[in-house]
């Protein structure tokens, strides 16, 4: 939320605080890649095997064969180890599932990014829609919901001492 706060425009799946930044920035000024929360649901009750992502996309097999062969860690093959293994036989949160709808986002995050005119438009809209993640309302709402504390009328005094 602070990255788009400040003009950032959002790469991401559809969880966690996405689906409010997308739903006050517009799906326009929103860069969306992966499974929908309905299509884990049913890629878990069908029973996900990342294996098979690993071995029928050569970008996802390329690039897990070079974090395991130590590319990224100095030669180092044990370092991301666990990581590759978690990928492979795990992969709790579908990470090679996503991984083409992530490239493919990538791609047109790179397209938008050359039309200066369009970016420029989408990091202004992103900035003038997320008023709603201030600071200032989070707090009056966990006053209010959560904390149960009133709000109070304080004057507001500025450097001279004035109101």
């Amino acid at each position: 939320m602070k990255f788009s706060m400040n003009g950032a425009l959002t790469i991401g799946t559809l969880d966690g605080a996405n689906v409010e930044i997308r739903q006050e920035v517009g799906a326009e000024n929103f860069f969306l890649f992966g499974l929908t929360a309905e299509q884990v649901f049913e890629l878990r009750a069908r029973g996900y095997n990342p294996r098979q992502y690993y071995e029928m996309n050569p970008v996802v097999r390329e690039t897990i064969d070079q974090v395991a062969a130590g590319t990224f860690s100095a030669g180092n093959t044990d370092l991301f180890r666990p990581i590759v293994d978690s990928l492979l036989n795990q992969d709790t949160y579908f990470l090679l599932a996503d991984f083409q709808s992530y490239l493919e986002c990538q791609y047109k995050v790179a397209q938008a990014f050359r039309d200066q005119e369009q970016w420029t438009r989408m990091s202004i809209l992103n900035v003038a829609r997320m008023g709603k993640f201030s600071s200032d309302r989070s707090i009056r709402e966990y006053c209010a919901n959560i904390w149960n504390a009133p709000s109070i009328d304080a004057p507001i005094r500025t450097a001279t001492g004035s109101r």
